[in-house]
Order: structure tokens, then C-alpha cells, then sequence
């Protein structure tokens, strides 16, 4: 089995979206099958037109705008275009069974038109819509003119391709909802390689002493600084927390957009001696960082892009046996069992976050189970391995082999 695979982005750049294709990858690569993997013009890290990244061999796709394809519309048209010259080259070259392009829409569409032009199957991975993540983005507002535009592309996109594939539930019950027949729609959930994680380690005691936490109680947050991530209101709900324990600590791991408002928001309240700001650290350090969290807290804010799409940091924390406290949205409540692999409280509402961080603080007893619930359900549920094999069946079918 070939399959072409059609990206946004990909590592060296890191991202959710990066890690989750390179361990796509690796597995599909393990149950024998050969990949080829193409970026779009949106992949912006330099580098030549094919290089090898971490094992993995990658095709860029070479655009430049200028003139009218810088404005809206234009450009994605422009970009879409220069995608698919690259691709039928590709196809030509490489002979392919499947193509199987990643959101957002502006991958499938050329993915359809070369893929019909060359009979091949497309299928369309869908891991979040591209209209909400411009919401939270500020590039669009929610059923404004654009998103409806970009809503009416996606859809155009998931009623045409031969098979569609989604991270969760969530996002599986929307397309179906936009006329897609449910036997299309199948959901490969984001996963971990619980091998890659360690359980149960013990903290990294020279970082604590360099981060000043040595001592203190660590509520930690991983990630992309976005506004969905709802940070803000992780930083509202600190002083609740420090009323009843002033050991406690916030450490804010990675950087994004609002990071400038988070660092005024803490200097507002007076937190600077009660938050870490340690920045982005390089993938192969954030080990260290997860060892010194006691713990993580995932505040995301309620919209329809968090209650439809599963994050990929909860099940890292479990991986690890960490303890976690998230808000309470659709895509939390996919991964997350309340009282048994951590703890959900009501989105939006910082005193409902600082009273779940403090019962969590405070029932020492429950940690070891909790711990190993949590491990125990990306062991049994979400590994790589398990997820990936659901290809299987998809591929095979419009490929007319067997799987």
C-alpha cells in the first residue's frame, strides 16, 4: 500500500498538528505500508524542496505571493493551485493508491482534483474547521460572511471525497450533520506512543531550583498560549487558590498571541512572584518540564471549536501518570472521566477552576489511583498503534486491496 499524504505543515515545526502526522507516520510505516508526505505552500520553516526530517522524508511545496494572490480568496485560490501542480508531479512520480490529504480544506480540494484527474480514492482528514480556528484567531467572527464562506468550502470538500477521517466524536457528529452519510465518517482518536513516556518519574530537582520551585506546589500548563487555552482564566483563579495555599505555584510552559496578556494580567494582580513564565523549550526538554508540575491544569474556554475537537496535551499528562484539572467542554469530556482520571469543573468560570484545583491539591490519598487510571486508559485506548489500525479498513476498501 502507497499513500500520499497531503499536509498544512510538519515538522521541524512543532506543533499538535506536526506531532500528531509524524506519529501517523512512524505507525503506518510499522504495519508495513510506504508514505509519502507533501507540505503545502503554508509551511513556512526554510529547508530545500525534499529533506529528511527525524526518519521521515518530506516534499515542500515552493509559492510566493505577489501581487493580487496576496489579497483574500485570491491568495487560497493561488495557494491551492501551486499545491496541486506539486501534487500531480508527485503522483506521477511516486504512483500512489490513496491520497490522503489533512485539514483544512485548502489540501483537500487539490487532493480532489488531482485525485480524480489520476482515478485515485481521497480520503480528508478532518482534525479541527478551519472557520472556527479563525475565530479564535481573530481572522474571522463566528457566522460572519467568511466563515460562512470557508464553512460551505469544507463541506463542499467532505461530500465529494471518497472517505473522511476525524479526531473524536465531536467533530465526526458535525459532519455527518452536513449530509455526509455516517458508514463515510471514521474516527482515528489522537493518541500517544506510551512507550515514549515515562511513568511515575521522580522531579527534575535542578530545574525545580532554577524555575525557584523547589518547595512549592506547581499547577502547570504546556502548550500554545492561543485564548481558547482559556489561561486567562488560570491566572484569574490563582489568588482563590493562594488564599488557602500560598505554596502554590503556576508554571507556564511554551509561548503564542497571548502571551503579552498574560504577562499583564499577572502584573496586574500582583503574581509575578507566583508565576513562571519559562517560555518554549526545545521538544527534547520537555520532559523535564512535565516532572516538576504536580498539577496540569487544561482551562480551555467554551466554543465550538473546544466542544467539538479533543486536545492532544491531556493524554501526554496521562501518559505520564500526572494529575490533571480541565474545563468541562465537549472535548475534554471525550478523554477525560471526572473523579477517576482527573478532574472536570465548569468552563468559564474561575472560581469553579480554583475550587477543582484546590480539592485535587488536597486529596493526596486519590492521587495514586487517579495516576493510574490515567494510565491505564491511554494504555488500553489511546495508543498509537491501536488508533492507527483503523486505517486499515479505509485504505484497503478504496484501494481494492485487502487490508
Amino acid at each position: 500500500m502507497r499513500i500520499l499524504h497531503i499536509l498544512d505543515h510538519s515538522i521541524p515545526l512543532h506543533s499538535g498538528y506536526t506531532f500528531r502526522t509524524a506519529a501517523i507516520l512512524r505507525e503506518q510505516r510499522a504495519l508495513g505500508w510506504e508514505t509519502f508526505h507533501l507540505t503545502s505552500p503554508k509551511h513556512t520553516a526554510p529547508g530545500p524542496d525534499e529533506e529528511d526530517v527525524d526518519g521521515l522524508h518530506f516534499y515542500r511545496t515552493r509559492w510566493q505571493p505577489s501581487g493580487l494572490a496576496k489579497l483574500p480568496v485570491v491568495r487560497e485560490l493561488a495557494l491551492m493551485r501551486a499545491t496541486a501542480a506539486r501534487l500531480d508531479e508527485l503522483v506521477r512520480r511516486l504512483a500512489p493508491d490513496v491520497l490522503h490529504a489533512h485539514s483544512p480544506a485548502l489540501n483537500a480540494l487539490p487532493a480532489l482534483r488531482v485525485g480524480r484527474a489520476h482515478g485515485l480514492p481521497v480520503v480528508y482528514e478532518v482534525r479541527a474547521f478551519w472557520e472556527d480556528a479563525a475565530v479564535d484567531h481573530g481572522t474571522s467572527t463566528e457566522w460572519g460572511l467568511r466563515y460562512r464562506l470557508t464553512r460551505a468550502l469544507e463541506t463542499y470538500a467532505l461530500q465529494r471525497v471518497d472517505h473522511v477521517t476525524t479526531i473524536c466524536e465531536g467533530l465526526r457528529s458535525d459532519i455527518v450533520a452536513r449530509g455526509v452519510p455516517a458508514a463515510k465518517v471514521t474516527v482515528i482518536p489522537n493518541a500517544v506512543d506510551v512507550a515514549a513516556f515515562r511513568f511515575g518519574g521522580e522531579p527534575d530537582a535542578r530545574l525545580e531550583r532554577e524555575l525557584g520551585l523547589d518547595g512549592t506546589a506547581v499547577v502547570g500548563f504546556i502548550g500554545s498560549f492561543y485564548a481558547y487555552e482559556g489561561l486567562d482564566l488560570l491566572v484569574a483563579a490563582l489568588p482563590a487558590v493562594l488564599a488557602k495555599r500560598p505554596d502554590v505555584r503556576l508554571l507556564l510552559v511554551g509561548g503564542g498571541p497571548e502571551e503579552p496578556r498574560l504577562r499583564a494580567l499577572v502584573a496586574a494582580r500582583g503574581l509575578e512572584d507566583k508565576v513562571v513564565f519559562a517560555g518554549r523549550v526545545p521538544h527534547g526538554e520537555v520532559q523535564r518540564y512535565y516532572s516538576v508540575v504536580d498539577v496540569f491544569a487544561y482551562p480551555r474556554r467554551s466554543m465550538r471549536l473546544t466542544e467539538l475537537v479533543t486536545p492532544l496535551k491531556p493524554l501526554e499528562a496521562m501518559a505520564q501518570g500526572q494529575l490533571l484539572v480541565a474545563s468541562d467542554v465537549g472535548g475534554h469530556k471525550e478523554l477525560i472521566r471526572d473523579g477517576e482520571t482527573g478532574i472536570l469543573f465548569k468552563a468559564d468560570d474561575a472560581a469553579a477552576l480554583a475550587g477543582a484545583l484546590l480539592r485535587m491539591l488536597g486529596e493526596r490519598d486519590r492521587w495514586a489511583r487517579i495516576r493510574n487510571e490515567g494510565r491505564r486508559f491511554v494504555e488500553d485506548e489511546r495508543n498509537w498503534r491501536r488508533s492507527v489500525g483503523r486505517y486499515r479498513a479505509i485504505y484497503g476498501s478504496l484501494a481494492g486491496q485487502g487490508a
